[in-house]
């Protein structure tokens, strides 16, 4: 074995001794500059947003009234009514029947045009929304129990801490 061989390995295995102790230096966390976290539960909040969902719906509306006081309607029933009563009797009972038969005229007349009047419809779309809330749950913030120092304590913070908390002066270092 030659001299330069013999000195790589050497340089070699010391500089894997080397790396082993910052490693376990680091692994076991001499430094106190880390508190060790112990658990880490997550804090969940419920959030409702609003929104609006609109959709075309066909709806069946009455048609506008032309003659909203159905004069047409009755003056054509008391005509009709006032027609027929004419074709009864005779003398001063034909008057009787002529009026009678006007006045029953009208009221049906009248009557009809309403009927007439309701069923007359149409059918339209129109556009209908309204607000509706959806719920999701999120993540607000994490309830962390930890050692630093050989003390226990809890702390909120607003991220996952992993393994370990940055100490600074004896202090978390809750802000990344």
């Amino acid at each position: 074995m030659n001299k330069s061989m013999l000195s790589g390995i050497v340089l070699g295995v010391a500089i894997a001794a080397a790396g082993g102790v910052v490693a376990s230096y680091n692994w076991l966390d001499v430094s106190g500059d880390h508190a060790q976290v112990l658990e880490v539960s997550e804090v969940r909040e419920t959030v409702q947003t609003p929104r609006e969902v609109c959709q075309n719906v066909q709806v069946t509306r009455q048609q506008p009234v032309k003659d909203e006081h159905r004069v047409l309607g009755t003056v054509a029933g008391a005509v009709v009514g006032g027609v027929l009563g004419n074709q009864v009797g005779d003398g001063s009972g034909k008057k009787v029947a002529t009026v009678a038969g006007a006045a029953a005229g009208g009221y049906a007349g009248n009557k009809t045009q309403e009927r007439i009047q309701a069923g007359s419809t149409y059918v339209t779309t129109e556009r209908q929304c309204e607000t509706v809330t959806d719920s999701r749950e999120e993540v607000r913030g994490y309830d962390v129990k930890y050692r630093l120092d050989g003390e226990e304590g809890s702390v909120r913070m607003a991220y996952h801490p992993g393994d370990r908390i940055p100490v600074t002066d004896g202090q978390l270092v809750l802000e990344k």
